[in-house]
């Protein structure tokens, strides 16, 4: 049998559920390695960081990235703060450290996100894909 690529899954933690939906419904085709889940409140300051740790190791150690940009607050194709960071630090495996990991977006972000530069640069440049239905 052949094995199933490592996938993390990067977006906002308030669509959390949404995204909880769509590992349901591709963990058939992929091993999920990590996605954005509630930090618990207690020691929160400890388990931010440990979080964020993992987060960012799992990156590291995956085959796919895919950065799951929902529509937030009436804002299609939102990219957060985070999420652009990891979506920066994929790029950079591949770049500084020869990584191969695919790298893709839900969707086309709309004027209103504000690295929608950045964005369009990166899918010129074939850095990042669209991420085609599951």
């Amino acid at each position: 049998m052949e094995d199933k690529k490592k996938l993390v899954i990067s977006g906002s933690v308030k669509l959390s559920k949404e995204i909880k939906e769509f590992v349901d419904k591709i963990e058939n085709k992929y091993n999920v390695l990590n996605y954005p889940k509630p930090i618990k409140e207690e020691n929160f300051l400890n388990n931010y960081s440990d979080v964020h740790k993992k987060f960012y190791f799992d990156i590291e150690n995956t085959d796919d990235f895919l950065l799951f940009n929902y529509d937030k607050n009436g804002i299609e194709g939102y990219i957060g703060y985070a999420g652009f960071a990891e979506l920066s630090f994929a790029i950079i495996q591949n770049l500084l450290h020869g990584k191969n990991i695919s790298i893709y977006i839900l969707k086309y972000p709309s004027a209103s996100v504000s690295c929608k530069q950045e964005i369009d640069l990166w899918l010129s440049l074939g850095w990042i894909k669209i991420f085609e239905k599951y």
